[in-house]
């Protein structure tokens, strides 16, 4: 039986440095709702990826990310995709320490519907 593990939004995995990669759709997706031009975005809120390939939210200079606001997201709406997919498509040896998602026993039925919901595309949302 798989575990799919039910976010309980405790802003945990905002709260570690990271590198929380952006596509070009998002930037857009992201700017809009921000208000802002793309390039605007761009200059405020991102920085080149350690690699160099691409841009990556910037964080704060305690490591958070740079949109977590009090005890929440403040672009949840329209969060990149990589934070949609944590912590069921991609996690990290020890995550369950500090990450307070509840892991569900359910079904390979039940779980390909729960992957879906809990990770659907910004440009998919309700």
């Amino acid at each position: 039986m798989p575990i799919f593990y039910e976010c309980e939004r405790c802003t945990a995995c905002c709260r570690w440095p990271g590198q929380v990669r952006l596509s070009d759709d998002e930037i857009t997706r992201l700017a809009a709702f921000k208000g802002l031009k793309d390039y605007d975005f761009i200059q405020q809120f991102t920085r080149l990826t350690q690699d160099r390939r691409g841009l990556a939210l910037k964080d704060k200079e305690n490591g958070e990310c740079i949109f977590l606001e009090q005890n929440g997201c403040a672009v949840q709406p329209v969060k990149p995709q990589q934070c949609r997919d944590f912590p069921n498509l991609w996690n990290f040896p020890g995550f369950e320490k500090v990450c307070h998602a509840i892991p569900k026993l359910v079904s390979p039925e039940e779980y390909e519907r729960l992957i879906k919901r809990a990770t659907k595309p910004a440009n998919e949302l309700d």
